[in-house]
């Protein structure tokens, strides 16, 4: 079959096989430029592990450190008539890979929300892998039906307090227009928390710990995004905002539980790129444009992938001093929050309009990434021939 890009709003409904798998090579080749991270984790089980930083960072411990890994993700499955999600295709690129090279992978397509896929993949490491030494915690959903009650709650984009009115894109319409945005109920924030917040990377250590998987030395790290001016009415005083401080609360707590270890859990906050999830954010779209068109232009832009190899490289197993804020939290966004990169982001952000879009801002770069997402726009890819969907995955 020919697989097209069919795009509904921030969702591309189609991915391509063979453009994920030019994806997944292209990051690898990327660590593989970077050498051996000699000191680097050896044993790694990351939790929402096909797509963005958690696909990143399955790549960069497997092809940077040699390391095991275990990957859990919620992907759709391919049909004969239609395609699987990017990210199963992503996770299939990846095994091949990494197996092509003699390491260890495995994954587990199902809820990482629910005790089943927590006990499911309790079984796989006491198997085949045992005592982890590194956890990523990379869970990206807009809904979360909770393990012990059955209650699901589904997140919101929305402030806290009073209505905002923002500037946005539309993506379809290639619109720059202002939406106001009501604000979030009392039930739509704790929903929000309990979906986004800290609880079930703390459910996850938790039942690792009663099994006697964490390693000595054991690392855990979750990744959020915090962003500037601009993106405050979202991230700041917002449903969002608040299910981010009970992510710190949680990082606490797990860096108490995890001393009996010698261990330490961690949050990094990454820079903004284009990923399913930030694509269906409110003003995401056009200040990511508008940064990418800057930071590209002060040579220091980065993706998913570049992010992940500067963190495990420089800081959490890098001789360099670690870039921590006052809560603790280690920063790669530093070179976003640049004052000269904010300042010009800002002037920009005043005079984008819809007819000034593409020569203001890097839409079309944007654009360009969203589709590598799903496959689409790899040179190397011949989108006309006819590939087969089905493609299948060392599931457990």
């Amino acid at each position: 079959m020919l697989v097209k890009p069919k795009i509904r709003g921030f969702i591309c409904t189609t991915a391509h096989p063979s453009g994920c798998e030019a994806n997944v090579m292209e990051q690898i080749k990327y660590i593989q430029s970077q050498g051996l991270l000699s000191n680097g984790p050896k044993k790694v089980l990351i939790i929402g592990a096909s797509t963005g930083y958690g696909l990143a960072s399955r790549i960069t411990a497997a092809f940077g450190s040699k390391a095991e890994t275990v990957g859990i993700f919620f992907e759709k499955e391919p049909t004969e008539d239609h395609t699987a999600t990017a990210g199963w295709y992503n996770s299939v690129a990846f095994e091949t890979a990494a197996k092509d090279q003699g390491l260890y992978a495995k994954s587990i397509n199902g809820d990482a929300f629910s005790d089943a896929i927590k006990e499911k993949t309790i079984d796989l490491l006491k198997a085949e892998m045992g005592p982890v030494d590194l956890v990523v915690y990379s869970v990206a959903s807009p809904r979360r039906t909770h393990p012990k009650t059955n209650y699901t709650a589904k997140s919101v984009l929305k402030p806290i307090g009073g209505p905002v009115t923002v500037k946005t894109l539309d993506t379809d319409k290639k619109e720059v227009k202002s939406i106001t945005i009501a604000p979030a109920t009392e039930e739509e924030i704790n929903d929000t928390i309990s979906v986004m917040g800290g609880e079930d990377w703390e459910m996850w250590i938790d039942a690792l710990d009663k099994a006697d998987l964490l390693a000595e030395g054991c690392k855990t790290i979750s990744y959020t995004y915090i962003g500037a001016k601009q993106t405050w009415p979202i991230y700041g005083k917002a449903a969002i905002g608040r299910a981010k401080e009970d992510l710190d609360r949680a990082a606490k707590a797990l860096n108490i539980r995890l001393k009996k270890h010698k261990g330490s859990a961690s949050i990094a906050v990454m820079k903004a790129i284009v990923t399913q999830a930030s694509s269906a954010i409110p003003i995401m779209p056009l200040y990511i444009s508008l940064l990418y068109k800057v930071m590209k232009e002060e040579g220091v832009h980065e993706g998913s992938i570049e992010q992940i190899a500067r963190l495990f490289y420089t800081q959490i197993w890098g001789s360099e001093a670690l870039r921590i804020d006052e809560t603790g939290r280690i920063r790669l966004d530093d070179w976003e929050l640049r004052p000269e990169i904010q300042t010009t982001v800002e002037e920009l952000w005043e005079k984008v309009n819809t007819d000034n879009l593409n020569e203001m801002t890097d839409f079309k770069g944007y654009q360009a990434e969203f589709l590598k997402l799903f496959g689409f726009g790899f040179s190397s890819v011949d989108y006309e021939a006819d590939v087969n969907p089905i493609a299948l995955l060392n599931t457990d």
